[in-house]
């Protein structure tokens, strides 16, 4: 299979309704993107929505999607926030790193990521900063496509009760 990239897409009500499907399905499978499985579409949106507000072309906030060339189906999903501060202009944060379930283990979550790369490159970006909820692995994978961790927080994300995990930050330099 092969993935069509297409950056800041119009968030229209299907693209909104697509993405909150994926985000759901991959909080459900396990994902770490906010949230804690079960999770219900409804309690996906509010969030949805707020990251939804920050995305426009040349704006602070963008958008980058991931479709099956075969099927057209939505297959990944990652936000590009600003710090919205000018001294933090040189890089950003990739939030909302999500690859479909039925889609995992083909490569697709390193195929975004170098996308992004890609992208932030193109923008004459300086790095890309995302973070991570420790006890998944996660930091091995960043890891595999080039991040590197610089930070953790301990314990600072409680996904229930006696279940606190760490926060890692993760940074790939583009210079």
């Amino acid at each position: 299979m092969a993935l069509t990239f297409t950056l800041d897409p119009k968030p229209d009500s299907d693209l909104r309704t697509a993405v909150v499907g994926l985000w759901t399905d991959v909080t459900n499978a396990g994902g770490a993107v906010g949230f804690v499985a079960p999770v219900t579409e409804d309690e996906v949106w509010e969030t949805a929505e707020h990251q939804f507000a920050g995305i426009a072309p040349e704006g602070p906030d963008r958008l980058l999607v991931a479709h099956d060339e075969a099927t057209g189906r939505l297959v990944g999903v990652l936000f590009f926030e600003s710090m919205r501060f000018d001294l933090m202009e040189h890089w950003r944060m990739l939030k909302r790193v999500m690859v479909h379930p039925d889609f995992q283990g083909h490569g697709y979550g390193a195929a975004l990521l170098a996308e992004a790369e890609r992208v932030a490159r193109a923008w004459g970006l300086d790095s890309l900063r995302l973070s991570a909820r420790g006890g998944q692995g996660l930091e091995r994978f960043y890891a595999r496509c080039g991040y590197r961790e610089v930070g953790r927080v301990p314990a600072a994300i409680r996904v229930g009760p006696g279940d606190d995990r760490d926060d890692i930050t993760m940074w790939l330099d583009l210079r």
